[in-house]
Parts: C-alpha cells; structure tokens; sequence
C-alpha cells in the first residue's frame, strides 16, 4: 500500500507503515529526523500521486482550543488553517485519517470519529487526540496503562516545544500500521 503521512517530520507513523512493509512516505516543510522515505516540501504539491492512505497531521496552532484567547488576534491566520485542513478533507485519496487537538474544528467541520489517548496505546500519559476517519475503521486499543500524566502539556517552555508536542506516539503510530495498514 502506497501511504502518504502529511506534515510529519519525526518519521515515526511513516516508519510504522514502512515495518510493516508498506511504500510509505512523510511530507513536511521540515527535513525528517528519522532517516526514510520523506519529501520535503508542501504536501498539496504531492496529493495526486497515487496515495491508498493519507494520514494528516495539519498544524494546529490557530485551531486548537488550548490557544482560544489568541484567536481574536489571529483570524487571517486561523482562516489559513481552516483551510488546510479542509485540503486534507478533501484530497482525491480513498483512505484518510486527519489527526487534531480538540479544537474548533469540531464546529467548523464536524465532530472528529473518534477521540484518543496516548495511555490506550501504552503510553502512561494523556494527550485528547481527535481522529477524522473516512473508510477507515475506528482505532481500537492496544494496550491500555496506568500512570496517566500529562506530560506534554506540562511541558515548559522552550524553542523545541511545539516540535516535542506534536510528535505522534509510537504505539498509536505502531496501531495505525498494524490496523489500517
């Protein structure tokens, strides 16, 4: 299967399709950290190459309800990513999933599928991670933890910050692969 993860620069759901045998590559404006199939530069550029799967991770900085009090201050750029993600919506490709933060596109859009949680996939922390999944199934659970701390959200200040927040876990990455794959 021909996997397309988009605006992924850490390469982790990438490489969890590429285990499992699958031509999989990452597109992000940033070069991948993990060394692999990866193009870099903007995913509209590469949509109609013949994906099977998309998996999309579109920034979140204007959408996302955590950043709510800047919103007023930021509509040009909260229309831009509204719009981005609405391009994943509705990119020519049977299969896709768009991954998200609780956010106002649960207005703007429509409810996610499905909401999930690093600690459902072995991870002891919780991070909401709002799924929108066309002909794809549910994720289900692969291995429910205890220890549920929210790591990631106390994490201070820094200039790495929002990369270390938007990496994706890699059981969920590793469930992804195994279930959709």
């Amino acid at each position: 299967m021909k996997v397309l993860v988009a605006c992924e620069f850490s390469g982790i759901v990438r490489e969890a399709f590429a285990k499992r045998g699958h031509d999989a590559w990452s597109c992000d404006l940033l070069p991948t950290e993990t060394p692999g199939q990866h193009i870099q530069g903007d995913v509209r550029e590469h949509i109609d190459e013949g994906w099977d799967i998309l998996i999309a991770h579109p920034y979140c900085t204007y959408t996302a309800v955590s950043g709510a009090k800047w919103f007023s201050k930021r509509q040009k750029e909260q229309k831009e990513a509204i719009k981005f993600f609405m391009f994943f919506v509705n990119a020519p490709i049977n299969k896709i999933c768009i991954e998200h933060p609780i956010s106002i596109m649960s207005t703007v859009y429509r409810k996610p599928d499905q909401i999930i949680q690093p600690w459902q996939f072995g991870h002891g922390e919780t991070k909401a991670t709002c799924l929108w999944e066309k002909n794809l199934p549910l994720l289900k659970p692969t291995n429910i933890v205890s220890g549920r701390e929210a790591r990631i959200h106390k994490e201070p200040p820094s200039e790495n910050r929002w990369k270390n927040r938007s990496r994706t876990f890699q059981g969920i990455a590793n469930a992804m692969a195994e279930q959709w794959g």
